[in-house]
């Protein structure tokens, strides 16, 4: 049974190492939220690590650049996993061909294309029409507050030429400020329940736990996953991904189910376990903010 807890000190004995969901977690896509901030410092202070781990499309240093913006200080964290870095490596392995059609904002998302080094002969990859492309990369949609279902015309195109997709934030939502805005995953999975085959990179999928882990040895932390605890507000990315990895995990009730958990400071118990129930999930623990 999911045990609701009051702050993160409370079970951070049992763990050396946090993959840390940003977005609702840490921030709100526009200010750092300073009791999350300070949970993390303190874990780090007692010696802890704190892996970053995001579903968003930005190379690892464009995170970086991010959170100095909304004001997450350099020593709550130690190292970066990107979903948008994991999926890079697989466009310039070639995973869905030379010429890609992009969709995103690329003001934005322009480092997606950024060469990396991790990758030996790269492919090379140019931006093309959607007539010209042999595969979709998708950062975003075009505009994040759009109905998805107004990409149909395009997707039964692309899924007609067999043009798989590749999804750099497999996120449906997310909330910047009071706004909820749509993600690259909403687009993905309507082009998979279209007939398309859309490639995933980020939580829950396998590939961004296997890069947290990699860059845990980058900087000479070896932590078994048994002493590793994932934080998140996703139910279907954070908290699905890491009972997917076997890694107990913090579900953030105040983020994208703060409504449906009836979380003000705290979750209420009883909407909680009917929400774990309809989801069929079950976190270690639950906290409504992170602190």
């Amino acid at each position: 049974m999911t045990q609701i807890v009051e702050s993160l000190a409370e079970i951070s004995d049992r763990y050396d190492a946090l993959f840390v969901d940003l977005w609702g977690c840490v921030h709100n896509g526009v200010a750092a939220y300073p009791d999350a901030v300070a949970a993390l410092q303190a874990f780090r202070g007692r010696g802890g690590t704190v892996v970053l781990v995001t579903n968003s499309p930005k190379p690892r240093a464009g995170v970086a650049r991010q959170l100095v913006e909304f004001g997450v200080p350099d020593d709550a964290w130690d190292t970066i996993a990107t979903s948008g870095d994991s999926a890079r490596a697989a466009m310039f392995s070639g995973a869905v061909g030379n010429k890609v059609w992009f969709m995103g904002e690329w003001e934005r998302d322009a480092g997606f294309f950024e060469p990396i080094h991790v990758i030996h002969d790269p492919v090379p990859i140019e931006r093309v029409e959607l007539e010209q492309a042999e595969g979709i990369v998708c950062c975003g949609p075009f505009d994040p507050l759009a109905d998805p279902a107004g990409m149909r015309p395009r997707f039964l195109y692309a899924k007609q030429k067999g043009l798989k997709l590749l999804c750099a934030n497999p996120d449906i939502v997310v909330d910047r400020g009071e706004v909820r805005e749509w993600c690259a995953g909403a687009l993905a999975r309507l082009y998979t329940e279209m007939g398309g085959e859309s490639l995933y990179f980020g939580k829950p999928h396998p590939p961004i736990y296997d890069l947290a882990r990699r860059r845990l040895a980058e900087i000479d932390r070896l932590v078994p996953d048994a002493r590793i605890l994932a934080i998140g507000d996703g139910i279907g990315t954070d908290i699905a991904g890491a009972m997917g990895e076997d890694i107990d995990s913090l579900f953030i009730t105040g983020g994208l189910a703060a409504a449906e958990t009836r979380t003000a400071s705290q979750p209420d118990p009883q909407a909680l376990e009917a929400y774990l129930q309809r989801e069929m999930t079950s976190p270690r623990h639950a906290i409504g903010f992170l602190r």
